[in-house]
């Protein structure tokens, strides 16, 4: 996919110089935590919203907020479940993609590791 810079020149999206790649596509873990938070204030305003209404309890002397907190997170933990499903699905993708480069690089430095160790005893 390609950009165009103010100037008119067309610039890639990704910027892949000197072997190291750009991307400018947000993270799925940053992205679904900002959704998350995103239901999580919307649930708070909207029991914020009743209680002010009356329509729930208000809770015990001076620990409204934390009632409203409280009920809030209730609530907006069933909702981020299943209307978050795609991005959390997307996000794990991409933790298992790198948890698998990870693996892969542990993997070769270990086996340059018995390369180096074989040499030198080979050589003793």
């Amino acid at each position: 996919m390609r950009r165009a810079s103010l100037d008119g020149h067309v610039m890639p999206y990704d910027d892949e110089r000197e072997g190291v790649t750009v991307s400018l596509k947000p993270s799925a873990t940053i992205r679904y935590t900002a959704m998350r938070l995103g239901i999580f204030v919307g649930c708070f305003f909207a029991v914020w919203g009743l209680v002010r209404l009356g329509w729930v309890p208000a809770g015990l002397g001076d620990a409204n907020l934390a009632w409203v907190a409280l009920l809030a997170l209730v609530l907006s933990a069933p909702l981020s479940f299943v209307l978050l499903r795609s991005q959390r699905d997307e996000m794990s993708e991409q933790i298992a993609g790198r948890v698998a480069g990870a693996k892969e690089k542990l993997a070769a430095n270990r086996s340059q590791e018995d390369a180096v160790d074989d040499a030198a005893r080979v050589t003793s």
